[in-house]
């Protein structure tokens, strides 16, 4: 299996701008610049991208993990923050936060060890071994 996303960049980095598109076009054309990546400008960004492909990953492999021990995930919601160092122009650590609406029979301290278990055979985790990844659960 395969998947793709593109990238357009016409101009320096300062002024120039692009666009970023996916495969299956739920990303078409969507803008980013230099004021997307490093202020506040309209439009996404690589970190964002990141951060939503992580939480993305992260949150499936929960659900998986939870299938595989016979429980029906309920609602999982997760928040990937991707920090940026720019002293040292590198992702310096990325937060997952996930809150989840309990199953039955299925305690906190459960849900907790299945939770760090998906974070660590999460793909996207995988290939970001070099990277600080932290995780909060919030199971009530």
């Amino acid at each position: 299996m395969k998947r793709t996303a593109k990238a357009f960049w016409q101009g320096d980095l300062k002024t120039g701008h692009g666009s970023v598109s996916t495969q299956s076009q739920v990303l078409d054309q969507a803008q980013y610049s230099f004021n997307t990546r490093f202020a506040d400008g309209i439009g996404t960004n690589p970190e964002e991208l990141l951060g939503a492909s992580h939480a993305a990953c992260f949150t499936m492999a929960v659900a998986y993990a939870l299938s595989q021990q016979e429980f029906y995930p309920g609602d999982l919601n997760t928040t990937a923050t991707v920090s940026l160092d720019m002293a040292t122009s590198s992702i310096s650590m990325i937060e997952l936060e996930i809150f989840a609406t309990p199953v039955e029979g299925l305690s906190a301290e459960k849900f907790q060890e299945t939770a760090l278990q998906a974070k660590s055979n999460c793909l996207i985790s995988k290939v970001l071994t070099g990277v600080q990844i932290e995780l909060t659960v919030h199971y009530q």
